[in-house]
């Protein structure tokens, strides 16, 4: 009887694409190391720590062949702490991204659900022309003595936020057209589900692209709105960046902002550097940074520069060496980001963190 079942099994996995040229694939990202931070809360500290160079992904995606050049998409996606074991970052599974759609080769790309908007899909890795580059990892993302930025639901108030380290949009309708001589344009709203008011609680991305040969260019603009009181909160933010490369030598730039409508606190930064493939195992990166806030952020701001050396043993796995340094202004305190504990500010306008880490893909 079991032999049976069994049977029954695998003829049923096996035979499945005869109803439809269709495939699932699982698929993830791990990232573990060990990270000396030389000022967290007054005291130095050496910890493990996961999740830096990439996130802990665990991906399920599908596609199903439509016929006449359209597909049906999906894609379910879990972020975890590889050292707890945990679901990140909301502590639901799929909570990084879970969305349905449609992809047509002629009209575009529609997706509904939880997904990212255009700051992290144009300027970070949504496109294979994004503005950043491999080498920067979380701790070189956007933080600095900005708390008093005050993004509703940020664990530090400031933490990434330009918002491409990944953020997602929940209940959202997502649209990118095909690309037509090297441009592409995409358009995000998000229902804010209140009754009687269409606009409350809602959100909304743009994003323009260009690619051609060796350069590309992105622009992304997003506005989310919380509910504050009896009012209503949003952050805006906008962002423009590209690259150009020069054989084994890939150079980029960026400027990005941010807007509190609420406190009026809003920040800007610039950002150039390069990513060099000495060989088909070592590359070397490095980029600096400069984030300015406003009267409402105290008029703080930080320099940060990161160096990333990186060796590839093979396809799928990579040992790396980051250092990451923030000096701020006298009197405020830095805080480079990915460092999320209460109080993990510096006391002093300086920062530094060295990492060592190992990254695999499957």
């Amino acid at each position: 009887m079991r032999k049976r079942n069994l049977l029954a099994i695998c003829v049923l996995l096996t035979s499945s694409p005869v109803f439809a040229q269709s495939s699932v694939t699982l698929s993830g990202i791990m990232d573990a190391g060990i990270s000396y931070i030389s000022n967290e809360s007054g005291h130095s500290n050496t910890k493990f720590d996961d999740g830096i160079a990439f996130p802990n992904i665990l991906r399920l995606t599908g596609r199903e062949d439509l016929g006449g050049g359209t597909t049906a998409i999906f894609e379910l996606m879990d972020q975890y702490s590889i050292g707890t074991g945990s679901i990140l970052p909301g502590q639901s599974l799929f909570s990084r991204t879970a969305y349905v759609g449609l992809d047509d080769r002629s009209l575009g790309k529609l997706t509904l659900g939880n997904q990212y908007d255009f700051m992290t899909d144009s300027l970070t890795f949504g496109f294979n022309d994004a503005a950043t580059f491999p080498g920067v990892g979380l701790y070189g993302f956007r933080n600095g003595p900005f708390n008093k930025l005050a993004i509703p639901g940020n664990p530090t108030g400031a933490f990434d936020w330009d918002r491409m380290a990944g953020e997602r949009i929940q209940n959202s309708v997502k649209y990118l057209t095909p690309t037509f001589a090297g441009f592409s344009a995409g358009a995000m709203y998000s229902f804010g589900g209140v009754p009687g008011s269409i606009g409350a609680n809602n959100a909304c991305s743009f994003a323009l692209n260009y690619s051609a040969g060796p350069a590309g260019f992105n622009a992304a603009y997003t506005n989310v709105k919380y509910p504050v009181a009896q009012s209503q909160l949003s952050i805006q933010n906008w962002g423009v960046g590209g690259h150009y490369t020069f054989g084994k030598l890939r150079t980029i730039a960026l400027f990005t902002t941010v807007r509190n409508s609420a406190n009026h606190a809003a920040i800007w930064e610039g950002q150039v550097g390069a990513l060099y493939q000495i060989d088909a195992a070592w590359a070397v990166s490095a980029n600096y940074m400069y984030m300015d806030g406003n009267a409402a952020l105290s008029n703080n701001h930080a320099n940060q520069g990161t160096a990333t050396l990186s060796y590839t043993l093979s396809k799928r796995s990579t040992v790396y060496l980051t250092g990451v340094y923030q000096r701020a202004n006298s009197g405020a305190n830095a805080l480079i980001n990915g460092i999320t504990t209460p109080n993990g500010s510096s006391s002093s306008p300086n920062q530094f963190i060295a990492r060592v880490g190992f990254e695999t893909e499957f």
